[in-house]
C-alpha cells in the first residue's frame, strides 16, 4: 500500500517563524534605541535559534528590510473617491512613520544614501517603491473620474514630508491625527490651482 503524501499548509512553520521575528524586532525597537538591536537579542526574544536568523536574512539590516517590506505591503484603497483614499493612505503611512516600522524605514533609508558610491536606490525596500507606484496609480484613477487630483510630488511635499519632519526632527505633529490638517492644506491648494481665483492657501 502506497503511504499518502504528507501535505504541508500554505505558509506552515516558515511563515510562524517569521512572523515571530518580525514581532520580536517590532517589540525591541519599542523598548530600545535601534541602534542597539542586535540579532542575538532577536533571538533571544523571538525563541528561533540564531542560525536560523543568519540562514534566512544573513544581517540585522536584511531582516530589518524585511520587516519595513512587510509592512509596507498593504493593497491601495479604491474607494471611489480621491480625498477617501487619500485620507486612508496617508493615515496608514502616518501609522506606520509614528510606529517602530518608521524607525527601520528611516535607518534604511539613511544606510542607502550614506553608501560609498552615493546612490543605492535600487535597494530602496521594494514595497516602498511600489507603495509611491501605487499613490501615483491612485492618482491618475482618480483623475480618469475626473476629480481634480493633485500630484504625486505635491502629496509628498505637503503631506508626507511633514511626517517624517517630525519623526527626524521631533517638529511638527505625528501619527494618525497629524493627517487630517495636511490633507485639508493639500485639498486647499489643489483646488485653488483650479480655481486662481479664490483665495490663496494660508502659509
Amino acid at each position: 500500500m502506497t503511504e499518502e503524501p504528507t501535505l504541508r499548509r500554505p505558509g506552515g512553520r516558515t511563515a510562524r517563524v517569521r512572523a515571530d521575528v518580525h514581532r520580536a524586532v517590532e517589540e525591541l525597537v519599542r523598548t530600545q534605541p535601534l541602534p542597539e538591536l542586535t540579532l542575538t537579542q532577536v533571538a533571544e526574544r523571538s525563541g528561533v535559534h540564531l542560525g536560523t536568523l543568519y540562514r534566512r536574512w544573513k544581517t540585522l539590516d536584511g531582516l530589518i528590510l524585511d520587516v519595513v517590506n512587510e509592512h509596507l505591503s498593504a493593497p491601495m484603497p479604491d474607494t471611489g473617491s480621491l480625498w477617501e483614499d487619500l485620507d486612508r493612505y496617508v493615515r496608514r503611512a502616518a501609522e506606520d512613520v509614528a510606529g517602530p516600522v518608521g524607525k527601520m524605514l528611516l535607518q534604511t533609508l539613511t544606510a542607502i544614501r550614506l553608501e560609498a558610491d552615493g546612490g543605492g536606490v535600487e535597494k530602496l525596500p521594494p514595497a516602498l517603491t511600489k507603495r509611491f507606484d501605487d499613490l501615483r496609480t491612485l492618482l491618475d484613477r482618480a483623475a480618469a473620474r475626473g476629480e481634480n487630483a493633485p500630484s504625486a510630488l505635491e502629496v509628498f511635499e505637503i503631506v508626507l514630508a511633514p511626517l517624517y519632519a517630525a519623526l527626524l526632527f521631533g517638529v511638527g505633529s505625528s501619527g494618525p491625527d497629524a493627517t487630517g490638517p495636511l490633507l485639508d492644506r493639500l485639498k486647499r491648494l489643489t483646488d485653488s490651482s483650479r480655481n486662481p481665483g479664490s483665495a490663496p492657501d494660508p502659509a
